[in-house]
């Protein structure tokens, strides 16, 4: 037990004394397939996030966007996401490599729904898929494929509460830090954070596609 909290929830018993049961509605609204209404859903997002397991136990989420539609419905139970450059590390595929499970959260700017999908992933090289999956003349490598298990929309008021899409509301990012300083930092790198924007100024710009 961790002794900093008052109380660790470690049975369902216990957690359901605490939240009650979902409704009928929320309960009985995943179904096992990609209908027409999902479809829609996907044929308007260019924005999902792809979660997995690696062989250690720890979950990735890796963001995937492209032009909205670009996650192809094949049939009703299988989705194909092209693999555009990245940094190469590829965690993602190789967490498909010992636990197929994966996961996946649509978005869609501006709206306050979302689409979680979850099935089994497999990595493939499929020529004609991947000419489909072409973006200004340029292919995808690698496409992850998903047999999907299960499909539902999920409540707005995440969205609504962090007021995402009001960028009146958006908080001063003075602070933040960028990619650079943060590579900079926890990779140990020579460079500075000046030049490193340099280089991810430069990647940005020639290695979308």
């Amino acid at each position: 037990m961790d002794g900093r909290f008052e109380e660790v929830i470690t049975t369902r018993e216990r957690l359901r004394e605490i939240i009650e049961l979902p409704s009928h509605r929320v309960a009985g609204k995943a179904i096992d397939h990609i209908d027409d209404i999902c479809r829609r859903f996907i044929a308007a997002s260019p924005f999902v996030m792809v979660a997995t397991r690696g062989a250690d136990g720890l979950l990735d989420l890796s963001p995937k966007g492209d032009p909205a539609g670009f996650v192809a419905v094949l049939d009703d139970h299988t989705l194909a996401i092209p693999d555009r450059y990245g940094n190469n590390r590829l965690d993602t595929f190789e967490n498909l490599l010992t636990h197929p499970e994966v996961g996946l959260f649509f978005i869609i700017p501006g709206n306050n729904d979302t689409l979680r999908v979850s099935g089994k992933g497999k990595i493939v090289i499929d020529r004609s898929l991947q000419e489909k999956l072409a973006v200004n003349g340029k292919a995808p490598t690698l496409v992850l494929i998903v047999t999907v298990e299960e499909a539902f929309t999920h409540c707005p008021k995440c969205i609504v509460r962090s007021k995402l899409w009001k960028p009146q509301e958006w908080p001063d990012r003075t602070n933040v830090p960028t990619l650079a300083e943060a590579m900079v930092a926890h990779a140990k790198l020579s460079e500075s954070v000046a030049e490193m924007q340099v280089i991810i100024d430069d990647d940005g710009a020639t290695r979308l596609y």
